[in-house]
């Protein structure tokens, strides 16, 4: 049973623990402006988040998770390096029945930092690994790189066009797969753009096409006809070649313990050499998780992990799971330096951060007592 007082007290306290370790406490609004996670993640966030609508300040969303709302604080003070900490309930859609709520607490810490970053991953990581253990929790850690898998989409013989296609589709797996397997040539076009096409080849004027409600929305005659231009050059773009290809099949299938995970990195860099940097910062990292007493020759590394979550992770990412597949994480993070920029009109700082799901943890300890 769901506990909310208790869950609120765990969450605070853990909040107050993080402030221990150095982090400044902090506040965020609840009511975020809707128009900037609109710009950040489209209107696929309208599917997760509560939305309503404020007579003078517009549309507004309850805050889905901390990071934004911390980001645009810290942005707006000047970007100057900084750790926070941070506790209280965010909001969320369930997509199916069952007893996971729509409104639990958080607790999180937030290290922005422009030197050393792969240190403050280490040091996120380590602190939230540090204060499950003290809870004497047993659960699963999974590490990942969102980076890595953004490096090889960018280096691939192929259009701008279809790398920003993948780029845009890496937080939706499915999406991304059917992309890759299109691009690559293991699957043919969907059947309403191959009938498309067809149409275009016959001479059929794209503003009739448009008429008949192959273009949905309101769309203006250039607006058409650079979607018909883009559609026919990409038809015409020929396929990845097939050994790069192959190379990002396996990128997207890795799973070993992280040490061994780098060795096989550091054996397909030389045929992806987009890759090296991003496979450099995740060596040092291991280097670092190492000094902070992680044991990374047995450490969980999914090249594809965290590709599901909110969309500004852009490097490290990880997550800590309880034995029960039908709980979600206990806690989560990762890297989000772009976001910054994003939020910081003109200001950037490399930022990582990571939350502890109070509610969880709590039902966990009393599974344990």
């Amino acid at each position: 049973m769901r506990r909310p007082g208790q869950e609120r007290s765990l969450s605070d306290r853990l909040a107050a623990w993080f402030t221990e370790q150095g982090a400044t406490l902090v506040e965020a609004d609840i009511l975020l402006p809707a128009e900037t996670l609109l710009d950040l993640y489209g209107e696929d966030i309208r599917a997760r988040a509560y939305v309503t609508l404020d007579p003078l300040r517009g549309e507004m969303m309850l805050r889905p998770d901390f990071t934004v709302p911390v980001v645009q604080q810290h942005m707006a003070d000047g970007a100057d390096p900084a750790t926070y900490a941070y506790s209280g309930p965010v909001f969320r859609k369930q997509t199916h029945a069952g007893d996971r709520p729509s409104e639990y607490h958080q607790a999180g810490i937030e290290i922005f930092r422009r030197d050393q970053p792969e240190q403050s991953d280490a040091r996120v990581f380590a602190l939230i690994a540090q204060v499950l253990a003290d809870h004497g929790l047993m659960v699963r850690p999974v590490t990942g790189d969102i980076g890595i898998l953004m490096a090889a989409v960018r280096g691939l013989a192929t259009t701008e066009r279809r790398k920003q296609a993948l780029l845009r589709h890496i937080w939706r797996p499915r999406r991304f797969r059917a992309l890759l397997d299109r691009f690559s040539g293991r699957a043919p076009l969907p059947e309403a753009r191959a009938q498309l096409l067809h149409r275009l080849a016959q001479g059929t004027p794209a503003a009739l096409i448009a008429q008949a409600g192959t273009f949905t929305g309101l769309r203006s005659e250039s607006e058409i006809a650079a979607r018909v231009q883009a559609l026919t050059e990409d038809a015409q773009t020929p396929p990845l070649n097939a050994p790069e290809a192959a190379l990002l099949y396996d990128l997207l299938s890795l799973q070993a313990p992280s040490r061994a995970a780098l060795l096989h990195l550091r054996g397909i860099a030389p045929m992806l050499p987009a890759i090296i940097p991003a496979v450099d910062r995740f060596a040092t990292r291991l280097d670092a998780l190492e000094l902070q007493g992680i044991d990374v020759e047995a450490l969980p590394f999914e090249a594809s992990h965290g590709r599901s979550t909110l969309e500004y992770y852009d490097g490290f990412v990880f997550s800590f799971h309880a034995s029960d597949p039908g709980l979600p994480p206990v806690a989560s993070g990762g890297r989000y330096d772009a976001l910054t920029a994003v939020l910081g009109q003109g200001r950037s700082i490399p930022a990582v951060g990571g939350v502890i799901r109070a509610g969880v943890m709590a039902r966990l300890m009393e599974s344990q007592t």
